[in-house]
């Protein structure tokens, strides 16, 4: 097990290098002089050369590619051009608030979908499961941003319920809360119908076992059989599925940011691009990259060690 891990997190780590150096290659491979395109009109030699002493692009290519990867290694994401400022700074709060709608937004994903997933698997072929399989179809199928809209045109709009835009600030709880609940449900929305999907059909799986059927016949009740033996193995692929939900989520904060104009990791993404910021952009693609690649790794790792068949083939493989 240990030997399993070492070997995904070097690989983990050599992905994130190489995802490093691609981003420290980023600025050179966009089209033009990025110092004219950031200046606009009034680009001037004297002003393109400061822009390119402050971004590093007066170095040869190879030292401009390590002095990147050596500078997030302490982390130093460079200088932004527009504002002067530290790229770290910059990414403070908009990371607070994606973090926070993230991890919001996973906890509302397994507290709906897995109960939705056994009540549809205890109920099998009855009202409740045909009508959990039938709106976790549509859920699967309409995107993030569209239920985003959805319920900014039902809840702030049509009903007033709901405050529309913005992210609010945690020294008003009561606001922040408010204004988490639409982009939380929208980001979440697609996991709920995922979730009960695969919680329903590991829940079928596992209580058509054999030591389910011992269960029983050692006389214990239907209700101690589904929630305490056959619920505890029915989750394990959920549990190993939250760390790819980590970097999908995460993702997913782009379109939903932009939706309701909440201050985040995505929206400033998309700023920095229409900015030609290439220094937010490069530590931003960095982060979700990073995310995703941690997330797989702690997946990965999660799945065999909660599953047993897995250290067992390991063992027969080591033993061959």
């Amino acid at each position: 097990m240990l030997l399993y891990v070492a070997k995904r997190l070097g690989l983990a780590v050599i992905v994130i290098v190489v995802i490093m150096a691609m981003l420290g290659l980023l600025v050179n491979l966009v089209p033009g002089q990025p110092a004219r395109i950031i200046l606009g009109p009034r680009a001037t030699p004297a002003l393109i050369a400061q822009i390119n002493r402050m971004m590093g692009l007066n170095k040869p290519i190879y030292l401009q590619v390590w002095d990147f990867m050596w500078g997030v290694v302490h982390g130093n994401f460079g200088i932004d051009p527009f504002s002067r400022a530290p790229v770290a700074s910059e990414l403070a709060a908009p990371l607070g608030n994606t973090l926070v709608l993230s991890a919001v937004s996973m906890v509302l994903s397994i507290a709906v979908g897995v109960p939705l997933g056994v009540i549809a698997a205890v109920r099998q072929g009855g009202v409740v499961d045909a009508i959990v399989r039938s709106v976790s179809v549509l859920l699967i199928s309409a995107p993030a941003y569209v239920i985003g809209l959805l319920l900014l045109l039902l809840l702030s709009v049509k009903f007033h319920v709901l405050p529309a835009l913005g992210s609010g600030s945690l020294s008003d709880p009561a606001g922040y809360f408010k204004l988490l609940i639409m982009p939380a449900v929208a980001l979440s929305a697609f996991w709920w119908a995922y979730l009960a999907r695969l919680v329903r059909s590991s829940m079928l799986e596992v209580l058509g076992e054999g030591f389910v059927r011992t269960s029983r016949a050692y006389g214990l009740r239907e209700r101690v059989i589904r929630y305490r033996v056959a619920l505890k193995n029915a989750l394990v692929p959920v549990t190993a599925l939250t760390g790819l939900m980590v970097g999908y989520i995460l993702s997913g904060t782009v379109y939903v940011e932009l939706i309701f104009e909440r201050t985040g990791l995505g929206s400033l993404a998309i700023s920095a691009i229409g900015n030609r910021d290439w220094p937010v952009v490069r530590a931003v693609v960095l982060i979700y990259g990073a995310a995703f690649i941690l997330g797989n790794l702690f997946a990965d790792v999660a799945y065999r060690f909660l599953d047993p068949r897995m250290r067992v083939e390991e063992q027969a493989d080591v033993f061959i």
